[in-house]
């Protein structure tokens, strides 16, 4: 077998395995004989880059190089359901359904309406070729890369099959429960704004501009419309069954029935069952199955005759509001919770629920003891909608106000403008603020010092061993320990990951130090600006300003720490630790002026780095990034799929394009 073979038959196999595991759930092959085969393939493909295929099982992962998302007409366009919300209304769609085939028999396909974004999959001789989203239904957004990291799409079917020669399938880009809340723990730790649903995350994933973020959130799909010129059969139902067949992931909840009371009672099912589906559901969607009938009953401006969603209700349960308290998070931002007396909601028992901020909270008007309804719907994260009116009568007790000083170390509170959150001042001396940011500092991204997690952390405050991040650096193996041998061992890993930190580059440290706004990319544009920990310090406000992508709220803030003495008090204990405070001489060296007084777009697809290394070195050279065109700017450095709206521009405004290698060239 010559290795061009090879390399086909492992992707056929590793295609089969695919489906195996994520489609049917029945694996055949273990998780290691899974990644052999896969790290043979990805041998092979290396030694022959001119068997490149975007369809290859090893493309799953996706890249950190960025996408530029290009719009795409649909060839059919993909209109919206109307929605109905009651019984009544199902039976009047049913009735319009009888009358508009004067008496003909019919049936009726129920499907579950799932929650996630609507995605429209093309396929010419079994394989993927084009992935576009719903966008205004004329006309969407091909999200081709980031679709192939979705491991239960096929992106290659089974070898002779009868599909058709071109088809196209549409169905729902979904975030599972479980990626969703684990995502939602990791944004909760890094005090970012939760996803409120399912929904949202999948969007805001299958957007991303980066095909690795796509692949490792795990996202799901669930297909139910078969479109093309060669259908296999004259049914809705059978058309499914068959795209089932092939390899794609249709949902076993579909059921065809004949009758009003069928589809009621489908709909009184899955109302109870939805909450253990490892998904979000919303709704049924009931279509009529036989496709000559479809034709017959036709298209409204904006929806099909022959189909319609029904809403499910979301869940609301009334209990009672006995007390809010108040968390800190490592920002210092004051979070107020409800908590309530027990309840059921969508199969958990709910016990506390955010009231996000003052604002949110005194739009409520709550009282102690009021009524309150509390909903979870589509969403993970329970909430109060409104008190209960059928208890308004009653007497109620004190009203709830958000505190004016901080429940940790009674700090006023202050309020930054344009700040929806309340924040205690008081960042040394705050006990959640003081731990937080030490479980900032040791994280991953940051010092990555991965032996201490939060409990351990808490455990070394609580016996004063730590206060703050410098206080790392002064503990002994016999400290951590408790002079126990068996901790030995443990302690010493933990104290060579904390030697080991003071190797870490001056723009992690600059991030670690969790200056308020400064994420990991400010951190790097600041660390590149001003080099040094000493100069950035003594930076005006005009000075950060006339940075790139730094804007008021982050320079004050800066200016801000570093005015406190406790901070720079902090900093020289650092230095006298041996941390990084200055970029390093390689960095350095590799800057220039041969960008100055350049303005240049990013636009399309790039090969060689991704778009944000791009931003990072046009800055190192002296240039200055913008997103979008004018007159000033000086050229666009342009990869593939560039934006047909920026290419346009560019050219009525005669400003030069560079492609990748002429910008290398360049600096």
């Amino acid at each position: 077998m010559t290795e061009q073979e090879r390399i086909a038959e492992l992707r056929t196999t590793l295609h089969q395995h695919n489906y195996n595991y994520y489609v049917l759930n029945q694996p055949t092959i273990s998780d290691r004989d899974f990644d052999a085969l896969l790290r043979e393939l990805q041998d092979l493909e290396a030694q022959h880059p001119e068997l490149f295929d975007p369809n290859s099982p090893t493309q799953r992962v996706g890249s950190d190089l960025s996408n530029e998302f290009e719009t795409v007409v649909h060839t059919r366009p993909m209109l919206s359901l109307a929605n109905t919300y009651n019984k009544d209304e199902v039976r009047e769609f049913y009735e319009r359904v009888q009358d508009g085939l004067q008496g003909e028999a019919f049936e009726i396909c129920c499907e579950l309406k799932f929650d996630g974004l609507s995605i429209s999959l093309h396929y010419e001789d079994g394989r993927l070729v084009r992935a576009v989203t719903r966008g205004d239904g004329e006309k969407g957004d091909d999200v081709t890369a980031n679709v192939r990291t979705i491991r239960t799409i096929p992106l290659q079917l089974a070898p002779h099959g009868d599909w058709p020669k071109e088809f196209e399938i549409r169905g729902e880009i979904l975030m599972p429960w479980t990626s969703f809340e684990a995502l939602n723990r990791e944004r909760e730790a890094r005090e970012e704004a939760l996803f409120a649903n399912p929904r949202n995350a999948a969007s805001g994933t299958l957007k991303s501009k980066q095909t690795s973020v796509v692949a490792e959130r795990k996202l799901d799909a669930y297909l139910y419309y078969l479109l093309g010129d060669e259908l296999p059969a004259d049914g809705h139902y059978e058309n499914l069954s068959k795209a089932r067949a092939w390899g794609f992931k249709v949902s076993d909840a579909m059921r065809k029935v004949s009758t009003l009371e069928e589809i009621f009672a489908f709909i009184d099912e899955w109302d109870v069952a939805r909450r253990d589906l490892p998904v979000a559901t919303d709704g049924i969607v009931l279509k009529v199955n036989n496709l000559r009938q479809q034709r017959a009953l036709g298209m409204t401006a904006k929806s099909p005759r022959w189909a319609i969603a029904y809403k499910f209700q979301a869940e609301q349960q009334s209990t009672i509001l006995r007390e809010v308290s108040f968390q800190v998070g490592r920002t210092g931002a004051v979070t107020p919770v409800a908590n309530m007396d027990p309840v059921q909601l969508s199969g958990t028992i709910v016990k506390r629920a955010t009231l996000h901020n003052a604002d949110f909270m005194s739009a409520l008007d709550l009282h102690l003891g009021d009524h309150v309804l509390v909903e979870k719907g589509g969403e993970i994260i329970p909430k109060i909608v409104a008190v209960d009116e059928a208890f308004l009568n009653e007497p109620r007790g004190e009203r709830v106000e958000f505190i004016r000083r901080c429940p940790e170390c009674g700090t006023e509170l202050v309020r930054y403008e344009g700040e929806a959150a309340w924040y205690c001042p008081n960042e040394t001396g705050c006990p959640p603020q003081i731990k937080g940011r030490i479980e900032h500092y040791v994280s991953r991204r940051a010092m990555n010092i991965d032996t201490l997690g939060p409990e351990t952390i808490d455990d070394f405050y609580a016996r004063g061993l730590i206060h703050n991040i410098a206080d790392l650096y002064d503990l002994t193996v016999d400290q951590l320990s408790g002079y126990n041998d068996n901790r030995i061992r443990s302690a010493r890993k933990t104290i060579q990951a904390i030697e080991d930190s003071k190797q870490v580059p001056f723009e992690r440290v600059l991030f670690a130090l969790g200056i308020r706004f400064v994420g990991e990319t400010v951190a790097k544009t600041l660390a590149r600006r001003f080099h040094d920990i000493d100069t950035l310090s003594r930076a005006t406000l005009d000075d950060l300003l006339s940075v790139n992508t730094i804007g008021q709220a982050i320079a004050e803030s800066v200016i801000r720490w570093f005015a406190d003495m406790d901070n720079i008090f902090l900093v020289e204990r650092l230095r006298a630790r041996g941390l990084q405070f200055q970029i390093s001489e390689q960095v350095l060296a590799e800057q220039s002026d041969r960008l100055a007084g350049k303005t240049i777009v990013i636009s399309g697809v790039f090969a060689h780095h991704s778009r944000d290394e791009y931003k990072a070195l046009i800055e190192q050279h002296g240039g200055k990034n913008t997103g979008s065109i004018s007159a000033k700017t000086s050229f666009i450095l342009a990869g593939e799929n560039m934006g047909p709206a920026k290419l346009e521009k560019a050219q009525k405004l005669g400003v030069p394009i560079v492609n990748e290698d002429e910008f290398l060239a360049m600096i």
